[in-house]
């Protein structure tokens, strides 16, 4: 039987309709959670996508509540659209997963579009929402909850066609450490996940190429790619009272791929 480490928790999750997103919404339902926020882009793709992921949900309880908000991450109205109807639904947030990501392989590190929208989606949207949710999350006081931000290893580690993508991942990092060190006093935790490569559909085509696939696969530590699901273990874990202590860390989640970089 699974342990319900989010039993009765609601969780609020950027872009929630595919990947690492969708896998975090599953893992939580998996532990008792049972308000869901989930924010998705709001195209014909993404729509569909939400649908069968809120009908998944709440198949699985009849407790469960799920809403959706769809929105440009990079506009602030959005995270205020998203808190809004979180309060509306629920009367509270317990969890923010802030996931919503853009990113594009680019030969070139000049692409003035690349790079604004990057900094835009990952690291301003970032922000917008970690800030509103981390005053509602104020105003519940004593009661505080749980910010986690997907960075990632690239917060760590240079690539040569992420110039534009690996600073928005460092911010990302750099906001929660900061955001635990402003927060803590109301009780409100802050901690950063670091994904290695993860098998979505954000580096599909990246990953297509067999040769560079191949090469990825050897040089982590366990042999194989990371799927989405293993990264939602750590997100629930960091969200759950196991770690009631732990605030302004860095999980890295990458197979053994930092400590085998040949």
């Amino acid at each position: 039987m699974t342990t319900a480490l989010a039993q009765s928790k609601i969780v609020v999750i950027t872009g929630a309709s595919r990947g690492i997103g969708r896998s975090c919404a599953q893992e939580f339902a998996k532990h008792g959670a049972t308000g869901f926020l989930l924010h998705y882009y709001g195209d014909a793709a993404t729509e569909m996508e939400i649908r069968s992921l809120k009908q998944e949900l709440l198949d699985g309880s009849s407790e469960r509540k799920v809403e959706v908000v769809p929105g440009d991450i990079a506009d602030p109205e959005t995270s205020m659209k998203i808190v809004s109807k979180a309060v509306e639904a629920f009367g509270r947030i317990d969890v923010l997963v802030s996931n919503a990501v853009f990113a594009r392989s680019e030969s070139s590190p000049h692409s003035r579009w690349i790079l604004g929208t990057e900094l835009e989606v990952n690291l301003d949207g970032s922000f917008y929402i970690t800030q509103a949710v981390a005053k509602q999350m104020k105003d519940q006081s004593p009661q505080g909850g749980a910010l986690i931000g997907i960075s990632s290893i690239s917060a760590w580690v240079g690539g040569e066609f992420q110039v534009h993508y690996t600073p928005t991942k460092a911010g990302i990092l750099s906001l929660m450490q900061s955001c635990a060190v402003a927060l803590g006093k109301y009780g409100i935790r802050a901690n950063a996940v670091l994904p290695g490569t993860i098998a979505t559909d954000i580096n599909k085509e990246d990953l297509s190429d067999v040769a560079k696939r191949e090469g990825m696969i050897s040089r982590t530590c366990l042999g194989r790619l990371g799927q989405p699901e293993d990264i939602a273990g750590p997100v629930v874990f960091l969200a759950s009272d196991l770690a009631k202590y732990i605030t302004g860390s860095a999980l890295l989640v990458d197979g053994g791929l930092f400590v085998n970089l040949q």
